[in-house]
């Protein structure tokens, strides 16, 4: 009987979340997605990091990471953004905001 590894504890849901945070991040969704794709590629990360003989998919840890953290820095700015436009402009800038998220 052939032992094979598994998969990175959270490798999936990681690069996952990753991806739809980048998908969304243009939306506080995307921030929130990063953030918890994050924690999680850390989780697998760590799993992986006590015993690497046991799981493959490192390269999917990794790339959920790198994006997670892309989703976090696109959702960063979506809402600086958004306080910047709301808070400075007033409703300008909400209006121009509606009428920019028209075309997007």
């Amino acid at each position: 009987m052939e032992n094979q590894q598994q998969n990175a504890p959270y490798s999936v849901a990681a690069l996952v979340l990753g991806i739809c945070s980048l998908l969304f991040g243009c939306f506080f969704v995307g921030l929130v997605c990063g953030i918890v794709g994050l924690v999680l590629a850390n989780k697998g990360l760590a799993a992986y990091n006590a015993n690497p003989a046991a799981y493959s998919g490192f390269g999917m840890l990794k790339a959920g990471k790198v994006t997670s953290i892309l989703g976090i820095i696109f959702g960063a700015i979506y809402v600086v953004y958004y306080i910047v436009a709301v808070a400075i402009l007033g409703s300008a800038g909400f209006a121009w905001l509606e009428w920019m998220n028209m075309f997007s």
